[in-house]
C-alpha cells in the first residue's frame, strides 16, 4: 500500500522511515525521550548526529532525501504479534495522516507507542500523533544556540 504525503511532491511515506538500526541509534544518542500521553517519543535534528547512512533515496536518485524520516518501535512486551501488528498498522496510518507537518524539517522521529494504542479511539490516536508531532516541529525548529568564545573559561580556550 503506497500513500502519498503531498501528491505534488510524489514522495511516498515509505521513503520516511527509519530502516538501519543505526539510524535509530544515533536518533537516540541525539536525543532525549519525550513523554506524551499515549507514546514515547524520541527527535534528533539531522544535523545534530555525527553520520548520516545512505537511505534508499540517496542510492536511486543520487541526492540525499532532505525531509522527516519517522521510525515505530513496538516490542514483543506489547503482547502478541497479531496486537503488535495491529498497533503499527494504527500508527502508521495516523502518522500517514499526520506527516504533513513534519514537512520541511530534516529529522529523525522515532515513535514508541504505548499498548493502549491498541484499544484507543482513531480520532484520539490522531489527535496524539497530531499533538506529538506539533511539539516534534516546535523542539527541532527552534534555532540552536550558537557558542561563542566567551562563553568558555580561559582553561577551555587554551585546549581549542
Amino acid at each position: 500500500m503506497t500513500s502519498f504525503l503531498n501528491p505534488a511532491s510524489k514522495i511516498a511515506f515509505a521513503d520516511l522511515r527509519l530502516r538501519k538500526h543505526a539510524d535509530y541509534q544515533r536518533a537516540y544518542n541525539a536525543s532525549r525521550k519525550q513523554h506524551a500521553k499515549e507514546l514515547t517519543w524520541f527527535c534528533a535534528r539531522r544535523d545534530a548526529m555525527p553520520v548520516r547512512s545512505l537511505h534508499p533515496n540517496e542510492l536511486l536518485h543520487g541526492t540525499p532525501y532532505a525531509g522527516p524520516r519517522i521510525g515505530l518501535t513496538v516490542g514483543k512486551v506489547m503482547g502478541k504479534a497479531h496486537d503488535r501488528n495491529r498497533i503499527k498498522r494504527r500508527m502508521r496510518a495516523a502518522v500517514a495522516q499526520h506527516a504533513g507537518l513534519l514537512a520541511g524539517l530534516e529529522i529523525d522521529v522515532i515513535l514508541h507507542p504505548r499498548r493502549s494504542v491498541l484499544l484507543l479511539d482513531w480520532d484520539k490516536l490522531q489527535r496524539e500523533v497530531a499533538n506529538v508531532f506539533r511539539a516534534v516541529r516546535k523542539q527541532c525548529s527552534a534555532p540552536k544556540a550558537a557558542v561563542t568564545p566567551a562563553q568558555f573559561s580561559p582553561v577551555e580556550i587554551e585546549r581549542r
